[in-house]
């Protein structure tokens, strides 16, 4: 039973081990799809308010809410899926981080609803903002996975 146990466990970490950055990248796309997705439909995403407030003033209240969020929705959908499908290219690395960008911009434009007390008393939506710190640390092993793989590719090939 225990050599059983043992061949298991070498198995899931000898799997895991190889596909570690695989699996972050899918969890993560799985993700922003499900967000994305989310944002197809009028107020079944909770950060649906915060997204068009923000965006909103990002662009100077210049585009309607509504097509702010569609846009955002179909921005999301399509980092997601290129994540699943493990489409990691520079194009999609730049997208991924200016979105990045604007889900930290109400720490900036809307302090009054992102602290409780500042600068460290953040209120729940400062805490459902900071949490992308996690989104953003997977992001870079996967891109930088990404980057050294491609240059250790070339390198083999030249």
């Amino acid at each position: 039973m225990t050599y059983l146990k043992n061949s298991i466990v070498e198995k899931l970490n000898f799997f895991f081990g190889k596909n570690q950055v695989n699996i972050l990248t899918i969890s993560i796309g799985i993700i922003y799809l499900w967000f994305g997705l989310l944002k197809f439909f009028p107020n079944w995403s909770p950060a649906e308010g915060l997204a068009a407030k923000t965006l909103s003033i990002l662009v100077f209240h210049a585009i309607d809410n509504n097509i702010l969020i569609i846009v955002l929705a179909i921005v999301e959908v399509f980092i997601g899926i290129s994540l699943i499908i493990r489409l990691k290219t520079k194009p999609l690395m730049y997208l991924v981080f200016i979105h990045m960008f604007g889900t930290f911009a109400p720490f900036f434009l809307m302090t009054e609803i992102t602290f409780n007390n500042p600068p460290f008393g953040f209120s729940i939506i400062g805490q459902y903002i900071l949490k992308n710190i996690v989104i953003i640390s997977g992001l870079i092993i996967v891109f930088s996975k990404n980057n050294h793989q491609i240059k250790y590719q070339n390198e083999k090939t030249v």
